[in-house]
């Protein structure tokens, strides 16, 4: 016998390890109480953030611009932050409240067990501690977003202020008197600088230089190679069709981006290596950096929708000898907008004293302004030029008129400005003027290969074993990538709003910010609407309506096949599949939105109205479609007859039922029809066809002989089905005339007018072979015959023929 004290031991040590893990192991109070600690800490930070940048913003003094767009950046990340702290704690707040809710309240008169009792009060503690950061995380929020808002109306009421600001004209003395003034001590500055650069350029070892310099060698060659194998690599590299031109665009556009923006890096290493630049003098060399990149980018740009050496890889619809005038156009704009933007950094840095600050100011906005009217008038006089040789090239259309004329309007207010003493204005006109120009064209650029590579996806067939049933047809596919195409050219210009809008206090950066508060959904009653669930919902629709299409595709090529079931039968099936689980794709979606079954009651009750009043004619017709999927008192492949339409069924849908007739034409019919008239289903019971042929012989024909010859004709026609065996009966004598009634079956009712056609044929041939006439028939009654010419009896050239006696004279008929 085995000995139970060994596990009698155990017993305690059991019971112990179960009361540690039930009482003591994390308890959901005890986890509270840390994570409170952590929030607190947390909205403490916060907490003195917000109330630092209110103070701010609610000085007098003023506050730079690039301090502004800081401190809302600020804010607005703490908003964030404080929504997210308070999304951490309500999980906690919920599970807090879910267990005191399990201890419920104790009872009137009764006392809790002291452990009980502690519990209920620890958790009451830390409900209450937490509901408290709950609340104060959200007002926080909305004291963080408040202040972002605040600095936004700072913002723009600062650069109204600045655009409205007038200082002296460069056309008067006095401005000129004082730049003068203040020319030695800028002078001075300027040389300061430049000392402290070619310190910084000395102290760097020559073996330093000699490497920066054979990197630079090496990056102009690769961009050298790269650019004169561009073409080569893009042709046989990319598919083809118009991907190729988008994806060579792009590529000259990064290479031109990136070969001076390496170049300047590599020279602003070499003279950051010593350290002994000023951290004024460092960010200096990195906004340099990023003004060569931003000139390259936009040379890059025009070099690549301008194409003026490649034709047919030109992305604007422009003429060659346009094209070739201004290839050179935006290497030139490239070079201005390098030297007036670092002049204005240089001016920043130096700190330059006001009259310095604006005529610097406004020789940058008049180069620029300069350079954008000889473009325009280079391509008017190019294009006027084009017009003359060839009258009958395009006109230009109307919006592009409105907009090179809008653009003068825009220069000239801006040189006005310039010129009475409002710069800032003048200069903030000229700068927006380049840059839309350059988002324009970038987005054009970014469409353009967004809609070529949608494009490239519906015209590349699926593989051969390919079994899927979404993009399995081309027109499928022409569909999803229209719809792809359409949906990323949206986002493309929602970005160059964003970008258009970033110079009046709403950049990238803060309009994303704010998208990311669309986190928390949209709520409708009791129903929350988030994005998250709704691409959720989206893509376990999507998801769920491949699958039926997939197990839809199984069934009728692997399994409906192996079954006793008709085709019609599987059709319906397979119909009657597609509407289930399409409901249930719906349903399983409306789930993944956070829209139960059980909330939408509403819709059914407003539907139920409506059906009331307008739908029963619709409800009515699918119901009578489910009934005839379900019932099968027709389906597909049918012959039918219903109130003077006759043909086959060749789809049961929803709504109605499609009815091919004989003339190949197709009638819709409502499905409640067929549940609610009578039909003639001539294929229901039985697909045989039966073939009839009645013919009167005289009265002295030899029946036998007549019946036998008949039944020949049957039994040689192939068509004609052995079984059942086609049968001639002797129905009576009708004015002295034999009636007999021939009947055979074919394999579908269908084949019945051909057969008997035939048939036809080939009884009469019969007849005559046997010298059997057929009786005329005896219904048709004239009132009087026409006297008709004789003429000669025509008769076909046959050996042995005996050639028909003309007509006897037959007497008038009447009634």
């Amino acid at each position: 016998m085995i000995s139970t004290r060994p596990f009698r031991c155990l017993f305690p040590l059991l019971l112990a390890l179960l009361l540690a893990c039930s009482l003591g192991a994390s308890p959901a109070w005890a986890q509270a109480d840390v994570d409170a600690a952590t929030a607190d800490q947390r909205l403490d930070v916060l907490r003195k953030q917000i109330t630092t940048i209110q103070k701010t913003l609610d000085g007098d003094a003023d506050v730079p611009d690039a301090a502004l767009s800081q401190m809302k950046a600020d804010a607005l990340a703490a908003s964030a932050e404080a929504d997210k702290v308070a999304a951490d704690i309500e999980p906690q707040l919920a599970s807090v409240q879910a267990r005191l809710a399990e201890l419920g309240k104790p009872a009137d008169g009764a006392k809790d067990a002291p452990d009980v009792a502690a519990q209920r009060n620890q958790l009451d503690r830390s409900s209450s501690a937490l509901d408290a950061q709950v609340k104060l995380a959200r007002l926080l929020s909305v004291e963080a977003t408040q202040a972002s808002e605040q600095a936004t109306t700072v913002r723009r009421s600062q650069l109204q202020a600045r655009l409205g600001e007038r200082t002296s004209s460069i056309l008067a003395g006095a401005f000129w008197k004082q730049l003068h003034a203040e020319w030695p001590q800028t002078h001075l500055r300027l040389q300061n600088l430049g000392n402290e650069l070619v310190n910084a350029a000395r102290t760097t070892p020559g073996s330093v230089w000699a490497i920066i310099f054979v990197g630079i060698v090496l990056v102009l060659a690769a961009s050298i190679w790269i650019s004169r194998h561009l073409l080569m690599l893009t042709s046989t590299r990319v598919p083809h069709g118009r991907l190729r031109r988008s994806l060579h665009a792009l590529a000259v556009l990064v290479l031109a981006t990136a070969t001076p923006g390496l170049v300047a890096e590599l020279l602003a290493f070499g003279l950051r290596w010593s350290g002994a630049l000023s951290d004024k003098t460092g960010v200096f060399l990195s906004s340099l950096i990023g003004i060569i990149c931003f000139a390259g980018f936009t040379a890059g740009l025009g070099h690549a929708l301008l194409s003026p050496n490649r034709t047919s890889w030109r992305l604007l619809p422009l003429s060659d000898a346009l094209a070739a005038r201004m290839g050179r156009y935006p290497t030139v704009f490239a070079f201005v907008m390098v030297l007036v933007w670092a002049a204005e950094r240089v001016s920043i840095v130096i700190n330059t004293g006001l009259s310095t600050a604006v005529a610097i100011n406004c020789i940058v906005a008049l180069v620029l302004s300069i350079t954008v009217a000889y473009g325009l008038l280079r391509a008017e006089r190019c294009w006027r030029q084009v017009r003359a040789a060839d009258p009958a090239s395009p006109t230009t259309p109307l919006w592009l008129r409105c907009v090179v004329v809008i653009m003068w309007l825009a220069l000239a207010a801006s040189l006005v400005s310039l010129l009475v003493g409002y710069v800032a204005f003048g200069s903030f006109v000229t700068k927006q003027i380049t840059w839309i120009m350059v988002v324009v064209c970038t987005t054009y650029l970014l469409t353009v290969l967004v809609d070529d590579v949608c494009m490239l996806l519906a015209s590349t067939p699926p593989p051969p074993d390919s079994a899927n049933p979404v993009l399995a047809t081309p027109k499928a596919r022409d569909q999803a990538a229209v719809l792809l195409s359409g949906l990323g050219r949206a986002l493309i210009v929602l970005l160059m709003l964003m970008l258009l809008l970033a110079p009046f206090g709403e950049g990238p950066a803060e309009l994303f910010q704010r998208l990311g508060k669309l986190q928390d959904g949209l709520s409708i009653g009791e129903v929350a609407i988030r994005p998250g669930s709704v691409i959720q919902a989206l893509l376990v629709l999507l998801v769920g309506y491949i699958g039926v299409g997939f197990f839809k595709r199984w069934l009728q090529n692997s399994y409906l096949p192996t079954t006793n079931l008709d085709s019609g039968m599987q059709v319906s099936f397979l119909t009657l599949f597609g509407y289930i689980g399409g409901v249930a794709a719906v349903a399983l979606a409306l789930s993944a939105a956070g829209i139960g079954l059980e909330r939408i009651a509403w819709v059914a009750s407003a539907l139920s109205v409506g059906i009331g009043f307008g739908l029963q004619a619709v409800v009515q017709n699918f119901v009578s479609g489910l009934i005839l999927l379900a019932e099968r008192p027709v389906k597909v492949g049918d012959w039918v007859s219903l109130g003077g339409v006759e043909g086959d069924i060749r789809r049961i849908n929803v709504r109605a039922t499609e009815i091919q007739m004989g003339d190949r034409s197709t009638v819709i019919v409502p499905n409640s029809e067929f549940i609610t008239k009578t039909v003639r289903n001539v294929t229901h019971a039985s697909p045989l066809g039966l073939v009839q042929i009645k013919l009167p012989l005289p009265l002295g024909t030899d029946a036998e002989a007549a019946r036998a010859l008949i039944l020949s004709a049957f039994v040689d026609n192939h068509d004609v089905l052995d079984t059942p065996a086609p049968n001639v009966q002797l129905d009576g004598i009708d004015n002295g005339n034999l009636m007999f009634n021939a009947t055979g079956f074919a394999s579908s009712p269908r084949l019945t007018y051909g057969i008997r056609s035939a048939l036809l044929f080939e009884l009469l041939k019969r007849l005559d072979a046997a010298e059997i006439s057929i009786s005329k028939p005896s219904t048709m009654v004239l009132s009087t015959i026409p006297a008709q010419p004789e003429t000669p009896a025509i008769s076909a050239a046959v050996p042995g023929a005996t050639p028909a006696p003309p007509p006897p004279s037959t007497p008038p008929l009447t009634s």
